[in-house]
């Protein structure tokens, strides 16, 4: 059986061992190029002045990260921010349109800068466009795990093993289907097998897309935070600061959406909440604590991290556009009103542009 835990358990750890091998490699980086080492040394370094901004940055960030991905999910009981609702859909597309440009506008140009570096050698990484190739490569990875997760998962909702709380739904239907006779009897007993079956099959898709969509943002906050703790710049620290706070907040409500689409029970909910919220801190306090043999301009550091960038545009890209909003735009709900598509449609500008502006500082 594959289930979303299981499929994390599978994908993280590979994750992990790509990213340690992008930091034990460089205590034998000491001694890189001249080129490279000045293109790290100005005026603006401070070690001892960028730690006190780096524990503000893990402080602002954790909240706004918590506040942004808790946000829709604690806002449910307010009727006009029920999924069901116009505004509910409009804030989705916002979000969608916050990842999209996420992936774009801040980790595909991140690879292809890393990735293009003069501290790498001519061959391959300037001969060969490494980060539209990996990125391509992420989006179809991304695409089979997506199919092939909700095949799986949907016929384990059919089998009735995933979603235990359809049982009362099924003992219902049963005593209604004893009240109802003879002709009337096959009738309603196909509809509402039909209607069960559709809804375990969008509820598993749902499940399939917040995994994978959690998965991508992991990776991207990690490098992100990994980039940020080992820098000692504080003139670039101070706008990323304010950046990535507004950065995680709105990439979180576009996660946080998914979640509450993805009905999951309180403790799996809470779980990837804390996860997300923890994992830019978190690579900010391991860039602190390998600050002294990472170097952001090595060419181990360099190929590692603009491949994980590029895997992770790529993820984020896909989901953005296939999961998030062709979904929606396709949807019957969207087909039938055009006035509703323009208002979705102002919110995904509105989102990718909102992202765009803040690539002039993060």
């Amino acid at each position: 059986m594959v289930t979303t835990s299981s499929l994390s358990k599978l994908l993280l750890p590979i994750f992990f061992i790509i990213l340690f091998s992008a930091l034990i490699p460089q205590a034998h980086s000491i001694s890189e190029g001249d080129e490279c080492e000045s293109e790290i040394t100005n005026s603006c370094n401070d070690k001892a002045g960028a730690v006190p901004l780096k524990i503000i940055a893990i402080t602002s960030i954790l909240v706004t990260s918590m506040i942004g991905v808790s946000l829709p999910l604690v806002t449910r009981t307010v009727p006009a921010l029920h999924p069901d609702r116009d505004l509910f859909l409009i804030v989705k597309c916002f979000a969608g349109g916050i990842i999209l440009g996420t992936g774009f506008m801040h980790v595909l140009p991140d690879s292809f800068d890393m990735l293009n570096s003069n501290c790498l050698a001519e061959k391959p990484w300037h001969k060969f466009p490494f980060t539209g190739f990996v990125a391509m490569l992420s989006a179809i990875l991304t695409m089979m795990v997506d199919s092939m997760a909700t095949s799986i998962y949907s016929r384990r909702s059919k089998a009735g093993a995933v979603n235990p709380d359809t049982d009362g739904v099924a003992a219902s239907e049963g005593d209604q289907e004893m009240a109802v006779a003879g002709g009337g009897h096959g009738h309603f007993h196909s509809h509402n097998h039909q209607v069960k079956g559709g809804s375990e099959s969008q509820l598993s898709r749902y499940r399939v897309v917040a995994m994978v969509l959690e998965l991508g943002i992991i990776v991207h906050s990690i490098v992100i935070g990994l980039s940020l703790g080992a820098s000692n710049n504080t003139c670039t620290i101070k706008g990323l600061v304010a950046a990535l706070c507004f950065h995680q907040m709105f990439e979180g409500m576009g996660l946080g959406g998914c979640i509450l689409q993805a009905e999951y029970k309180f403790m799996k909910k809470a779980i990837m909440v804390f996860f997300f919220s923890i994992t830019t801190p978190s690579g900010i306090a391991l860039g602190m604590a390998v600050s002294k043999m990472y170097k952001e301009n090595s060419p181990r550091a360099l190929v590692t991290v603009g491949l994980l960038n590029a895997s992770s545009a790529g993820l984020l890209i896909y989901m953005a556009l296939v999961d998030l909003l062709s979904a929606d735009f396709m949807g019957p709900k969207l087909q039938r009103s055009i006035k509703l598509q323009i208002k979705s449609y102002t919110a995904v500008l509105l989102g990718a542009g909102g992202m765009s502006l803040l690539a002039k500082w993060a």
